[in-house]
């Protein structure tokens, strides 16, 4: 089965995909500043990223990691159990988008509609479990 057919596990892969895909800005960035050779020649993995947005991006990548952990084990049991539905697909669908712009208002260093962004995704996984819990 396709994952076009359940809305829940569509959005996860698109969600999982932006998540791999976070890293690259603040590599390319710590590439420019050192030069390639440089960026990879440190065993401890701490080199300081001069540009803040950088180091904005570093830590969005981060939080986005952190709560794949969540989204995803509750987008599968959705999956998995049969219970999605319109709330469902559409709380999986509005958590991609959030994720997305908490990761660009991060990186903006626009903070107060980056905890927006991100309070609506938290709200997307609330309503994931809750349907699984069956208070919704």
């Amino acid at each position: 089965m396709p994952v076009q057919d359940s809305p829940e596990l569509f959005w996860l892969v698109l969600v999982t995909l932006l998540t791999a895909l976070l890293w690259v800005p603040y590599i390319l960035q710590l590439m420019a500043q050192m030069g390639p050779v440089g960026a990879l020649m440190d065993a401890e993995g701490l080199h300081p990223h001069e540009a803040k947005w950088a180091q904005r991006a570093k830590r969005a990548h981060y939080n986005a990691v952190e709560n794949l952990v969540v989204f995803a084990p509750l987008a599968i049991t959705v999956h998995a159990l049969g219970v999605g539905d319109g709330l469902t697909a559409g709380a999986a669908a509005v958590y991609f988008f959030a994720r997305l712009a908490h990761y660009l208002f991060h990186v903006l260093g626009l903070p107060v509609v980056r905890t927006l962004a991100f309070l609506a995704g938290w709200v997307c996984q609330l309503a994931l479990a809750f349907r699984l819990l069956g208070w919704m």
